[in-house]
């Protein structure tokens, strides 16, 4: 699905290869140690995608960019808190 978003701008093209490498090295990680690192530039990665000028509503590969990168992070976040619970 990803690679049908036609963004109007090209960012999500520019950004998405690096999300796919770091969404790989946080699968690839055995623990959560390994994978925070990873999740922490997944965040960065994923903000510049949601943080989007251009951003139109209306524009349906605008949508699923945006929900796209939601979803991404969501994992970022979830990596965060399974690493904090592991510390506990």
């Amino acid at each position: 699905m990803a690679e049908k978003i036609q963004c109007p701008i090209d960012l999500f093209s520019r950004q998405e290869e690096e999300i796919a490498h770091l969404t790989r090295a946080i699968n690839q990680a055995r623990t959560t140690d390994q994978k925070a690192p990873w999740a922490q530039a997944l965040f960065e990665a994923v903000d510049v995608l949601l943080a989007c000028e251009q951003y139109d509503q209306a524009c349906i590969d605008c949508r699923l960019c945006y929900n796209f990168a939601g979803l991404r992070r969501k994992t970022a976040t979830l990596v965060v808190k399974a690493m904090r619970l592991n510390r506990q």
